[in-house]
């Protein structure tokens, strides 16, 4: 699996072009480098791929932040996660099943893992479908096999 194709195909509506990965968490989170040297934050629990930083200048201050590392380090639902469902297997990643951007908790409930990259196609899929909704917009979820 070519984790930066994944993020193209599957996000490039956004406008990201990664060329490096800077970072990765056990639920799928990327840091993501682009050709200008701006900084991407991929987070597939909450559907959103955007830009968190202009420079690397920028990045390294932004990775100094305690409630930026807080929410990247992700210790107590990972941790859950975890308990519930036992260790990673290669190339799998845990996930929010209801996305955060659809009401989704963060509980045990609403966690499994997968293949990392059907994470990032789901992912991607879900964002380009509600990015023009308001919040607090209705959605219904339709299964597909």
């Amino acid at each position: 699996m070519n984790i930066l194709k994944e993020v193209k195909d599957s996000w490039g509506w956004v406008g990201i072009d990664p060329v490096e990965v800077v970072a990765e968490n056990d639920f799928g989170n990327l840091i993501l480098k682009d050709a200008d040297d701006r900084f991407w934050r991929l987070c597939p629990e909450e559907v959103y791929c955007k830009i968190i930083a202009n420079s690397i200048e920028e990045y390294n201050e932004l990775i100094k932040d305690e409630e930026f590392n807080i929410d990247w380090f992700m210790d107590t639902i990972i941790n859950e996660a975890k308990e519930l469902l036992g260790p990673l297997k290669d190339g799998h990643k845990y996930y929010l099943v209801v996305p955060g951007i659809l009401d989704g908790d963060y509980t045990g409930t609403n966690i499994q893992s997968a293949p990392f990259y059907k994470i990032i196609q789901y992912s991607g899929d879900i964002g380009l479908q509600v990015k023009d909704l308001p919040d607090g917009a209705e959605v219904i979820l339709k299964p597909i096999k």
